[in-house]
């Protein structure tokens, strides 16, 4: 059974990694401690006979304040994207074990076949299955239905004969009259091994080792059946 996976149920992206975080942070503080320095040194050589206007002092004292208050506020912040972050992951750790569809290369162990699902464009009149190796080189060619059906590339080559083993990509063209109207890469069924977190991302290892934003899955479907 396969199941769709929407935006609700995506691992959100940050905008912002835990280094750039942490960098911002730091220059804050530091602002923070040269204000304070500057501030206190203002108040201690002051001209007795020219003191500082109490409403002038007032208002170092609210962007002292407020300085103290962003600097509070980024620490916290940061502290909720590590935890949403970490909730995230332990949310898709329910993920592993299941085949996730995207659009990503698909791992051929020289025996289990590669399920594909392609997403042609409904004017064409044929549709063809481009296969890659790792390299890029094309390998070869399939012809599909003009159907969004799922397909099971077995691995073999015309002759029947197996390609060697590791990852492979699949690319699909519409054609119509001869003439390409889409060429895209198709969506590849892969077994999540493992969750991990990246920055602030969530992502997911495969079979192959390889790692893909959890965000860009599309579907799940379980192994067994």
């Amino acid at each position: 059974m396969t199941t769709a996976v929407n935006s609700a149920t995506a691992a959100p992206q940050q905008t912002n990694t835990a280094n750039t975080t942490t960098s911002s942070t730091s220059a804050v503080s530091s602002d923070y401690e040269t204000f304070l320095i500057m501030l206190t040194a203002q108040a201690k050589y002051q001209d007795p006979l020219e003191p500082m206007d109490s409403s002038a002092y007032a208002a170092q004292l609210a962007q002292f304040s407020m300085v103290e208050q962003q600097n509070e506020s980024n620490d916290l912040l940061q502290t909720i994207a590590q935890q949403m972050g970490l909730a995230n992951m332990a949310a898709m750790s329910g993920w592993v074990g299941m085949e996730a569809r995207a659009t990503a290369p698909g791992y051929f162990d020289g025996t289990t076949p590669i399920t594909i699902s392609p997403n042609p464009a409904a004017a064409a009149d044929t549709v063809q299955l481009v296969v890659s190796d790792s390299d890029g080189t094309e390998v070869q060619r399939i012809t599909l239905p003009v159907s969004a059906d799922v397909y099971q590339w077995s691995g073999l080559d015309d002759d029947g004969n197996p390609f060697e083993s590791g990852s492979y990509s699949f690319k699909v063209e519409s054609i119509d009259n001869g003439e390409v109207l889409l060429s895209e890469t198709a969506e590849v069924y892969s077994l999540v091994q493992e969750t991990q977190m990246q920055g602030g991302d969530v992502v997911l290892i495969l079979r192959d080792g390889s790692a893909i934003l959890a965000s860009s899955v599309t579907a799940l479907r379980d192994p067994a059946t």
